[in-house]
C-alpha cells in the first residue's frame, strides 16, 4: 500500500472516532475554531504532496513555532545556545514555574515555554528587526510566502498571559533575560500566533527531514548535526509531559501546539501535518495524536 493509500484508510479511521478532546479555551480565540476541522498533509523528500481534510485551512500553530525560533538562534549562534537553555525533558507541564528556580533560571528545553522565551530572548539580541526577520526565515523555507503572524490571536494571548509575564520576570530575575521582559514577552506572544495549514507546515518543515536543506532551492538551513539535534529535541521534548507517550506510540520527532496541530518528521522521508483542535489532557490534539500513531503502524514507518 503506498503512502497516500495509508493516510486515505487512517483518515477515514479517525473521522469516525469520538473525539474526547477539548478546545484550548483558555485562549479566547481558540475557543471560538470549529472543533469539528480536521486536515492532514504529507510532503516526502521524494516530491509527494498529498493532503485531505482540512488541510489548506489556517489555524493558530502556537508552539510548533518554537521550532522555527529555536531553528534560527541555533543558526546563528551555533553550540552557544545550549548554555542559556537545557536539552532535557522537562518532566512537567509546559508552563511551569517549578524547575526554573532549583536550575537557576536555565529552562529544562526550548520548547516549554520558559525555554521558548529565552530562545525569543536571544533572538532580540540578535536581529536587527527581530519579527519581520524571524517571519523573513520561516518564509525561506518553502516558495509559500503567505505566512504571518495573527494580531487577533496574539492580543488574545497577551489578554491572558499573566503566567508568562511572571515566567518572564523570574528568568530576568535569575539573569537569563538580557531584553526588558515586556520586548521579550511582545515577540514570543507574535511567534506563537503564526497562522499556516497543514499543507504550509508539511512544506516547511521538510528541511527537517531532508539533513537540513531546503527541497525547493537547495539551501543548507542548518548543518546535518544540527539537524540531528533539532529533531533529536523534537522527539524528547516535543510533546510537553506527552513526549515519551508519543515516541513509544508513533516513534518520530514531532512538535504539537494547542491550536491543534501536530507536525512529525521521519529523517530523509517525510514531514507530515495533522490539525484537529480538540486536545487530550496533556495539551496535544486528541485525534492528531491518534491519526500518527495508526499512521505509523498502517504504514510500518517509524524512525525505530
Amino acid at each position: 500500500m503506498d503512502t497516500s493509500e495509508v493516510i486515505k484508510e487512517v483518515f477515514q479511521k479517525v473521522l469516525k472516532i469520538e473525539d474526547k478532546g477539548k478546545l484550548a479555551s483558555y485562549i479566547p480565540e481558540l475557543a471560538l475554531v470549529d472543533s469539528r476541522k480536521i486536515g492532514v498533509h504529507i510532503c516526502t523528500t521524494s516530491n509527494l504532496s498529498f493532503g485531505l481534510g482540512d488541510f489548506r485551512e489556517k489555524f493558530s500553530i502556537q508552539s510548533i513555532a518554537k521550532v522555527f525560533s529555536l531553528c534560527l538562534a541555533y543558526k546563528m549562534l551555533g553550540e552557544d545556545i545550549w548554555a542559556r537553555v537545557g536539552v532535557e525533558p522537562s518532566g512537567t507541564g509546559f508552563n511551569s514555574l517549578i524547575q526554573l528556580e532549583n536550575d537557576n533560571g536555565k529552562p529544562r528545553n526550548p520548547f516549554i515555554n520558559a525555554g521558548a522565551i529565552v530562545i525569543s530572548d536571544i533572538l532580540l539580541s540578535s536581529l536587527t528587526n527581530p519579527k519581520d526577520d524571524l517571519l523573513a526565515f520561516v518564509r525561506s523555507l518553502s516558495t509559500n510566502q503567505d505566512i504571518n503572524y495573527s494580531a487577533k490571536i496574539s492580543a488574545s494571548e497577551k489578554s491572558i498571559g499573566y503566567r508568562n509575564v511572571a515566567m518572564c520576570n523570574f528568568i530576568k530575575s535569575l539573569g537569563n533575560i538580557d531584553n526588558e521582559p515586556s520586548e521579550v514577552l511582545d515577540f514570543y506572544f507574535d511567534l506563537c500566533s503564526l497562522e499556516l495549514s497543514c499543507k504550509h507546515l508539511s512544506e516547511l518543515f521538510l528541511f527537517l527531514a531532508n539533513q537540513g536543506k531546503t527541497m525547493h532551492d537547495n539551501t543548507q538551513i542548518l548543518t546535518k548535526s544540527q539537524t540531528k539535534r533539532i529533531n533529536a529535541l523534537m522527539q524528547t521534548c516535543g510533546f510537553y509531559d506527552e513526549s515519551g507517550d508519543f515516541a513509544f506510540k508513533v516513534g518520530m520527532p514531532g512538535k504539537s501546539g494547542v491550536g491543534g496541530g501536530i507536525i512529525a518528521i521521519h529523517p530523509n522521508e517525510y514531514s507530515i501535518a495533522v490539525w484537529s483542535p480538540k486536545l487530550n489532557k496533556k495539551g496535544n490534539s486528541y485525534k492528531g495524536m491518534m491519526f500518527l500513531e495508526q499512521f505509523t503502524t498502517l504504514s510500518e514507518l517509524s524512525i525505530f
